[in-house]
């Protein structure tokens, strides 16, 4: 896998963009600035805008590629992240606890998905936010992005589940229209949640 996104993010282009998704940044500035965590982030676009927001911003991927765009595309909006190559499986260089956590268009195996979610929800503070939006099942035979297997996309039932140990605010599936850059173009199938660490 990391050779796949190595190699999809070897372009200069940004290919999901450089402007931060819509539904991140929407919740985001209702937020009160803190440590956000951003997994599986791939060239840095919502890293960057959480930075120039004044969160202190911890992202990670598999992809030295998308680590180093991202870097860039930090240096020249002249903000500082913390990035670092991990995988969610593994997170190694992952420590300490978030006031955020944001998952934008992240897929992990069914095998692995509860596991990993589990592990996310307890790196989030008491009262801390997860925000949410990734491709729904519906998804699978429209052009706009994301992956081509069932069990890599999702359900709001199964996100539910996966962070039934914290307060969910909002979850819904819907179909969008998405405009960020040429690998996420169309109307989408999507699912987003909204959650709390209890108190």
């Amino acid at each position: 896998m990391k050779e796949h996104w190595d190699e999809r993010y070897a372009s200069e282009d940004y290919i999901y963009g450089t402007e931060p998704n819509r539904w991140f940044a929407g919740h985001l500035r209702m937020l009160k600035a803190g440590r956000i965590l951003l997994p599986a982030e791939g060239e840095g676009r919502n890293a960057v805008y959480a930075a120039a927001t004044g969160w202190e911003v911890h992202a990670f991927d598999q992809s030295t590629e998308g680590q180093r765009k991202a870097l860039k595309l930090a240096a020249d909006k002249g903000v500082t992240i913390r990035y670092t190559t991990d995988t969610l499986e593994e997170m190694t260089g992952v420590d300490g606890l978030f006031d955020a956590i944001a998952l934008i268009f992240v897929h992990i195996h069914e095998d692995q998905r509860p596991t990993v979610h589990h592990r996310l929800a307890s790196m989030i503070r008491p009262g801390g936010m997860l925000i949410l939006e990734a491709f729904s099942r519906k998804q699978l035979g429209n052009t706009s992005g994301g992956p081509r297997s069932e069990a890599m996309l999702y359900t709001a039932a199964m996100l539910e589940e996966d962070f039934a140990g914290m307060e969910i605010t909002f979850s819904e599936e819907a179909c969008i229209h998405l405009d960020e850059g040429p690998l996420h173009l169309g109307n989408a199938e999507v699912v987003r949640l909204l959650a709390v660490k209890k108190e």
